[in-house]
């Protein structure tokens, strides 16, 4: 198209009459933007060409611009070949679509790789009565937004990392209580899978008798200035598992603002074999080990209790008759049997309520709240007499039952008695007259 056909288009606010006019306006708007421009169509072979751009835009696809070059030129002379076809691919989507297209690449430079968000938008002028239409292609640097987005995911997959290889359950909740993150840990701690339990409220791992506690124990915390505490020192607490049953747990809670909300996050660990322990080793320490029954320290410690509670109470010492004799007949094992059915039958006898103990060798005690010197009287007169008649069944590890008899001593309290060694010390003077006077019999004190 020459000079002089009546037709002008409008460039940046400009009114040019000759295509060579336009070109040159076009040039001259592009070098006036920082950011990295380019135009783009098609020549007469239906190729992609630059029909205008900045240095930037060299700059963005790291070329160098060669002196003198003129417009147009091929789009693949100067792109590399690995963005290439992505960018041609836009380019004929936004010819073909009239719409506005972008992208985002990135192009290796000397310095290292810049990432860009290129913005495609058609421009539309009339050219020999036909619409020509060119896109004009504005690069943004977004490189250090990238390396930002790509430091983030890093940290991101070394916390995930983090915290889905620890040994502990690690749970956050939001403000409103509910999960937002689940670890491994915690799937294995509780039996639910992590799909599931992200924006679900906390309270369904929290036992039903605890959740309303619990609840008000994480409010007073999130306006607390402690950042991070122990949950709860002084006493052991419990999460529910999916299956119904209850976890003892030791829980360690912090927490941080995020967009002005509270958001807590727990280190939960798994203390049932440290609880079994402690009960293991507080049996142990209460057990006669080979009776099974309550020991000395523990009678005593209950007994105490006891003697503080009721006003009420009696107790028996009972002693194995002749019981050398009986190891020395039969054998040690066999004197250990004795001990053990003794200690059955006298459990089975007694009432529920009371407490019989071995105070050590053939010597036990039973601790009898409630009850009278009468009724304390009957309970071991009826306990000697089984013994006496072999009233109950066992399978004898010598062929035949062993026999043998008990003396016991029995004690009410009084008035006068404050600690319970005053009433076991007259029941222990009443087993002595008990063996004084024959054995296999009862002796009140």
């Amino acid at each position: 198209m020459g000079a002089g056909d009546g037709r002008t288009w409008p460039v940046a606010g400009m009114a040019v009459s000759t295509m060579r006019d336009w070109a040159e306006a076009l040039q001259q708007f592009v070098d006036g933007i920082t950011s990295s421009v380019a135009v783009v169509g098609r020549d007469a072979d239906n190729e992609l060409v630059v029909t205008a751009c900045n240095e930037h835009f060299f700059e963005m696809i790291g070329g160098r611009r060669v002196g003198g070059r003129m417009f147009p030129f091929h789009l693949d002379a100067v792109v590399p070949s690995y963005a290439r076809h992505e960018l041609r691919s836009k380019i004929l989507e936004c010819l073909a679509s009239g719409a506005p297209q972008e992208i985002e690449q990135a192009y290796d430079l000397r310095d290292g790789s810049h990432w860009w968000r290129l913005s495609l938008k058609p421009l539309h002028h009339l050219e020999a009565g036909r619409d020509s239409t060119q896109i004009l292609i504005t690069g943004l640097d977004i490189t250090p937004k990238m390396l930002l987005t790509h430091e983030l995911e890093v940290s991101t997959s070394r916390f995930r990392s983090v915290v889905d290889a620890a040994y502990d359950a690690i749970i956050t909740i939001d403000q409103s209580h509910r999960i937002t993150l689940f670890n491994r840990a915690a799937e294995r701690l509780f039996g639910y899978d992590q799909a599931e339990m992200i924006g679900r409220s906390l309270e369904i791992l929290v036992p039903d008798g605890h959740r309303a506690a619990h609840q008000g124990y994480v409010d007073r915390f999130a306006h607390s200035p402690v950042r991070s505490r122990q949950m709860d020192e002084r006493n052991l607490i419990y999460g529910q598992h999916r299956d119904g049953s209850k976890v003892p747990v030791e829980i360690a809670i912090s927490k941080i603002s995020v967009n002005g909300l509270v958001e807590f996050t727990a280190v939960i660990r798994d203390i049932t074999d440290r609880v079994h322990l402690m009960e293991l080793l507080q049996r142990t320490a209460a057990t006669d080990e080979l009776t099974g029954l309550p020991n000395r320290r523990e009678f005593t410690d209950v007994a105490g209790q006891l003697m503080r509670a009721q006003k009420d109470l009696s107790l028996f010492i009972l002693d194995v008759d002749h019981f050398k004799r009986v190891n020395d007949t039969y054998g040690h094992d066999v004197g250990d049997e004795v001990l053990k059915v003794l200690s059955r039958v006298s459990v089975e006898t007694v009432r529920h309520k009371d407490m019989f103990a071995r105070l050590g060798g053939e010597e036990f005690v039973a601790v009898l709240p409630d009850a009278d010197a009468a009724q304390a009287e009957a309970l071991a007169e009826r306990l000697r007499g089984i013994f006496e008649r072999q009233a109950f069944e066992h399978a004898w590890k010598a062929g035949q039952p062993v026999p043998f008899t008990v003396s016991i001593g029995v004690a009410t309290r009084t008035a006068a008695d404050q600690e319970i060694g005053s009433v076991l010390k007259r029941a222990d003077q009443a087993l002595y007259r008990a063996k004084e006077a024959g054995r296999n019999r009862v002796a009140c004190g």
